[in-house]
């Protein structure tokens, strides 16, 4: 990781808790300042208020932290690992620390690329522990235009049986809400026609979307809340396309995964509690 942090300050507000308790049909009333934010809504936290003219032409905003520039304009989460130290207060004064790592320059298929780790420590003021530390892996490749980035899976894949199976359809209302929450402009999530553009035939679904519903199957069949997470993200998910969730025991751990249309795996996660 690198030698210099860098860091970012919010506020766990009560009403950005209670939109995010909507979007996954629970009752907002139920949360109030002082309990514990869900483990995992932390994306809605530190979320750079980015200036309109300092939007990137894909419509990105500001991280919170600095990639390097590497010519590689597209940008996508490949992976997440989650430690779940501690709890966040509802209302609580937060603040997170972030690292970019290595570079790792790869060739592939669809041409170039670049894999970048950047580590995240969130605190809450006055502690010196962190309760969070996130490390995202993030892909950067070239700008392909108009190629078939998604390309359909050759044969329909079998999804194995799973103690709780999930099927759903992220819509256009599921992408806008999420997208607010989150403070993400990114055109590709709204914008048809930009979709199109870059090779994808719908609009495409935030990355994070499938992990959070797979959340709540956990924290619903589990009774607890994770203490892990780890998950890579395999294929790109579609909006209007069904989207079927799994979850199963294994060993001491717990299986999770996202299987896209034809039973393709999209996201492959595994968890603790």
């Amino acid at each position: 990781m690198s030698a210099r942090p860098e860091r970012a300050d919010d506020v766990c507000a009560l009403p950005l808790v209670r939109r995010m308790a909507a979007l996954f049909d629970r009752d907002p009333a139920d949360f109030a300042e002082g309990g514990p934010l869900p483990r995992g809504w932390h994306v809605a936290l530190f979320n750079v208020p980015t200036r309109q003219s300092d939007l990137r032409a894909d419509g990105a905003a500001h991280l919170g932290f600095t990639l390097p520039d590497l010519g590689l304009p597209r940008l996508m989460i490949g992976g997440r690992k989650i430690d779940f130290i501690g709890d966040i207060p509802i209302g609580a004064r937060v603040n997170r620390t972030s690292r970019a790592g290595s570079v790792t320059h790869k060739t592939g298929k669809s041409g170039r690329f670049a894999l970048v780790d950047v580590e995240h420590q969130i605190r809450v003021d006055g502690r010196d522990q962190p309760v969070v530390i996130e490390t995202n892996s993030y892909v950067l490749r070239e700008a392909v235009i108009g190629s078939p980035v998604v390309p359909p899976p050759s044969a329909a894949a079998v999804i194995p049986p799973a103690e709780v199976v999930r099927t759903f359809v992220p819509d256009e209302t599921t992408l806008f809400r999420y997208s607010a929450i989150t403070d993400n402009p990114h055109r590709i999530h709204y914008d048809l026609a930009y979709a199109r553009s870059e090779g994808y035939p719908a609009l495409v679904v935030n990355g994070t979307v499938p992990t959070m519903f797979l959340l709540e199957m956990l924290r619903t069949y589990a009774g607890s809340e994770p203490t892990g997470w780890r998950s890579r993200n395999l294929a790109p998910i579609l909006c209007g396309a069904p989207l079927t969730l799994t979850l199963a025991r294994a060993g001491d751990e717990w299986s999770l995964r996202a299987h896209g249309p034809a039973g393709e795996v999209a996201l492959d996660a595994r968890a603790w509690t």
